[in-house]
């Protein structure tokens, strides 16, 4: 079995002049990954955008995907300015807002740079791939989440931080860095590997502010969503090639998660900037 291939599944259907439609891959879970309605929503904005670049998105996931019906995008042209060009999107099912997007697109264009380093860490050559970790974790897991975790991923993935699996988790420093990149060819067009970059973006975020506290998503009363969701692209890249996603969570209280990340190219290259909010909690038992 091959790996997804985004560039398809991301794919979009132009219905009217600002109106798209997108879909959901059949081995989806119970709800829509957040990671691609970013997606489909940043590439939406882009079919309504000539010659100009994205470097800034800001988006609010309102209610859970429904995998099981089709996505329409409503595109807002907010504005086409002499240096910069702005978007806005909204994702519909049964009648209502999923979720919402603002984006902003300006043309290429010289100027000053400076860029934080990237992190001495081990290479991705060194480091052992995700899939197989947690294939192994998982081999005493039901069928149906043995099924859905050994698929072939689109988005490979390793860790340097280890995974915090299993019923009894560790605490652990709120960070994480992996190394990560696209699977299946993307192709020459830069918007795409910025689309299939921001898909990526939305792994492992809520995941970093969660491992201090010694739960993860197979903890009995635990809830956790993301809420919204920030990326500034700061220079080109192409997302066939490995990149470095360094993660930290300075701050959880009140119910949420706060997660910053940088994106580096292998060569140091900060090539993406990334920031959500996320809702973890117990579920109080009912009376």
């Amino acid at each position: 079995m091959t790996a997804e291939n985004l560039t398809d599944t991301l794919k979009l259907e132009r219905i009217e002049v600002n109106l798209f439609r997108g879909g959901t891959p059949d081995n989806s879970p119970g709800r829509i990954f957040g990671g691609q309605v970013i997606a489909q929503s940043l590439l939406a904005a882009y079919e309504t955008v000539d010659d100009r670049v994205c470097h800034s998105l800001h988006c609010y996931f309102i209610r859970p995907g429904d995998p099981s019906v089709p996505i329409v995008f409503e595109v807002d042209r907010s504005r086409d300015g002499g240096s910069f060009t702005t978007r806005r999107v909204i994702a519909v099912q049964h009648g209502q807002q999923i979720f919402n997007l603002a984006a902003s697109f300006m043309a290429v264009e010289e100027g000053y740079e400076h860029q934080a380093e990237m992190p001495v860490t081990p290479g991705w050559e060194d480091t052992p791939d995700e899939f197989d970790l947690q294939a192994k974790a998982m081999e005493n897991a039901p069928p149906e989440a043995r099924a859905w975790l050994s698929r072939p991923r689109p988005i490979e993935v390793r860790n340097l931080d280890g995974r915090n699996d299993g019923p009894n988790p560790k605490p652990r420093e709120p960070v994480q860095r992996m190394w990560f990149r696209a699977k299946a060819p993307i192709g020459p067009d830069p918007h795409m590997h910025q689309v299939i970059m921001a898909y990526a973006s939305d792994m492992s975020l809520l995941g970093t502010a969660i491992r201090p506290h010694g739960v993860n998503w197979q903890t009995p009363g635990f809830q956790s969503a993301s809420l919204d969701h920030a990326m500034w692209f700061h220079r080109p890249a192409d997302f066939n090639q490995w990149h470095l996603y360094v993660q930290d969570s300075p701050s959880a209280s009140s119910g949420r998660g706060f997660i910053r990340g940088s994106i580096y190219a292998a060569d140091g290259a900060l090539v993406a900037s990334v920031a959500q909010e996320g809702l973890m909690r117990m579920r109080k038992p009912k009376a």
